[in-house]
């Protein structure tokens, strides 16, 4: 989160998810199955029936071991031999059909449901205010919507049919068993004690472990991102081996932690499979016992521990079923972490219908401070922005002048007073509509992986189309100066890298002042944006701007005495308020602090090779087009 100084405060500890029980959190995720809960219900009852099946078969051996298998009963049972042959053959038939029934009914609403999902979390990262995304890192965003929202997809499709599958499979079973063995079921039914305590002990050390597994992922991931994105920098500095070994000491930490799941899963398992294995070996022992004195007879005993071998199979794949449950369950915590999420900067229940955009706007009393700061931004700011006027904001560096920028368009709410749009609070307005009238060219401008024309007309209105669109895309290119569009590999059709990566910085500020200008904005709020430019290129882009955009009014954040000279008005911002405001000439003469400001703009543009305000007016047009045609160059090469 930005700092008073502008820095970036550290980010947050990530949430270390609810208290709830495993079913509550898990519950919460109804509003998204409950559209595919008939095909999963389904698919639920084939499974079900696919285990009542294997029940079956034991019952159906007992009978055969009893009846046509007895003594003395071969000449005349031979139909009976072939009838209980058929019939297990027939249950497993019936079992396998029902199993690939249940795939095919669930497989379809498992991937609906994680697109569903996914489609929301987005929406609402979308719609979530700027202060979030500056708390939270990107890797933790990116695995949220794919890595977990991947893993509940595979638990809604296996690991939660399996579980209740499983838990019915071995009630019915050790029902069976205790009905049809007597003690020798209950001997059995004993060893589900053990088993139930140790499977409770693992959920409670597991659920910790899979939550900080999954958080260490998206830090990971994080990692990756940054160092992806500031590949120049790293490369740059040598520092690529510092990159590597903080990456190493976050995967050895993750790597750690699997490991610790691994180990917990691993024991689970062992015990899962050595308990019903030692219960079967005393019922072996024992159900020899009972054969012999004849309370038991031999097909029953064969049918008992067929019945075993059934249920056995749930019970030693219960921990793996019961740590899908639990990963899930963290997947599920995760992603309402973002999802709950209440988004503080939203539209009125009742907004005000917009009126025809004049473009006045006004700060009162205004007074900003980010979330867990002491101290305020911007303290009890007064600032007016007349219709069709430019107006220039400058100060020393923290003094608060992007903060003030992202108020006019409302990206971040005013702690206290009010911006008014055309006399209307924009907290009275809807976002759209006020986004529509307001646009913004940053600084540093962020572009994304998509043609030079999609990323510039991205603020056009969808009404307009054909001829109109591109007419409106070759003007703001104008506008911007971005004559080098024509000369990409394919025009303005040329699909540009990552943010933009593959452009140099004074042809990414051209495309991201193009895309403003595009949205023909009543507002336009210039953070600087033509930092990267000369200052011929710059003079040439703001008279154009002045003849396209003529009534349009403009606050622009100066950081060069160029960009000064050519605004109506200029509001100095000192310690977070507006302390003068008047013309370039006027604040000269009667602004102390004005001056200073001035000077020190003065003394960043000689150290950087840019036109003093003195200069400013100097023809360096030549040398603008010559550092055009290298960049030129320079991007063709690289695209």
């Amino acid at each position: 989160m930005p700092t008073n100084d502008g820095a970036l405060a550290p980010a947050p500890t990530p949430p270390a998810g609810s208290t709830e029980s495993t079913v509550a959190a898990l519950r919460r995720l109804m509003p998204f199955v409950r559209p595919a809960l008939p095909r999963l219900v389904a698919g639920m009852v084939s499974a079900l029936g696919a285990s009542l099946a294997a029940l079956a078969i034991p019952r159906v051996l007992q009978h055969l071991v009893d009846g046509p298998l007895a003594a003395g009963a071969r000449a005349h049972d031979t139909g009976a031999l072939w009838g209980a042959i058929a019939l297990v053959l027939a249950l497993g038939l019936a079992e396998a059909g029902l199993i690939l029934v249940r795939r095919n009914l669930v497989m379809l609403p498992g991937t609906r449901v994680e697109a569903d999902m996914r489609m929301a979390l987005f929406r609402h990262l979308q719609d979530l205010p700027i202060a979030f995304h500056d708390r939270w890192a990107g890797g933790q965003l990116l695995s949220r919507s794919m890595s977990d929202l991947g893993l509940l997809r595979r638990w809604l499709v296996f690991g939660l049919l399996q579980l209740v599958v499983s838990i019915a499979t071995v009630l019915v079973g050790v029902g069976l068993l205790a009905a049809t063995t007597g003690w020798l079921g209950v001997v059995y039914l004993a060893g589900a004690i053990p088993v139930a305590v140790i499977t409770f002990r693992f959920s409670r050390r597991y659920r910790v472990i899979s939550r900080r597994s999954q958080d260490q992922s998206g830090d990971l991931a994080t990692t990756v991102e940054e160092s992806v994105h500031g590949i120049r920098v790293l490369k740059a500095f040598g520092r690529g081996r510092d990159a590597l070994a903080s990456f190493t000491g976050q995967a050895e930490r993750l790597r750690t932690t699997e490991l610790a799941k691994a180990r917990a899963q691993a024991a689970v398992n062992v015990t899962l499979t050595l308990i019903p294995e030692l219960t079967l070996a005393v019922c072996l022992v024992l159900g020899a016992l009972m054969a012999h004195q004849g309370s038991i007879t031999v097909g029953a005993l064969t049918a008992f521990f067929a019945t075993a071998a059934v249920i056995n199979g749930p019970v030693v794949d219960m921990g793996m079923t019961l740590s899908m449950t639990l990963n899930a369950r963290t997947a599920v915590d995760r992603f309402f972490d973002v999802l709950t999420t209440a988004n503080p900067l939203t539209d009125p229940a009742d907004p005000v219908a917009p009126g025809e955009p004049r473009g006045h706007v006004r700060l009162r009393d205004v007074t900003f401070r980010y979330e867990d700061a002491a101290v305020p931004v911007l303290d009890h700011v007064d600032l007016e922005l007349p219709a069709g006027t430019t107006t220039a904001l400058v100060g020393l560096t923290g003094s608060g002048k992007s903060t003030l920028a992202m108020l006019v368009p409302r990206l971040y709410d005013v702690t206290a007073g009010t911006v008014e749009l055309d006399g209307v609070d924009v907290r009275r307005l809807r976002r759209a509509d006020v986004r529509r009238t307001v646009a913004v060219a940053f600084e540093d401008p962020t572009l994304f992986s998509a043609t030079v024309r999609d990323n510039v007309l991205l603020g056009v209105d969808d009404t307009l189309s054909g001829p109109a669109k591109e007419e409106r895309l070759a003007e703001a290119l104008d506008v911007a100066q971005a004559h080098f569009t024509p000369r990409l590999p394919q025009g303005v059709k040329t699909r540009i890298g990552e943010e933009g990566l593959s452009l140099s910085g004074g042809q990414r500020q051209r495309l991201a002042l193009a895309r403003a200008i595009a949205a023909r904005p009543h507002v336009l709020v210039l953070d600087d944006p033509l930092s990267a430019l000369d200052v011929a290129t710059e003079e040439a882009v703001t008279a154009r701007l002045r003849q396209v955009l003529h009534g349009t009014t403009t606050l622009v954040i100066a950081h060069r005495p160029s960009t000064v000279a050519l605004a109506d008005r200029v509001a100095v911002l000192q310690g977070g308020r507006i302390t003068a405001v008047g013309t370039h000439s006027e604040l000269l003469a009667t602004d102390p602090h004005y001056r200073y400001v001035i000077s020190s703009l003065e003394g960043d543009a000689a150290q950087h090779g840019v036109g003093t305000l003195a200069e400013a007016t100097v023809d360096t047009t030549v040398g603008g087009v010559d550092d055009e045609l290298h960049d030129d160059q320079a991007t063709g090469a690289r695209l």
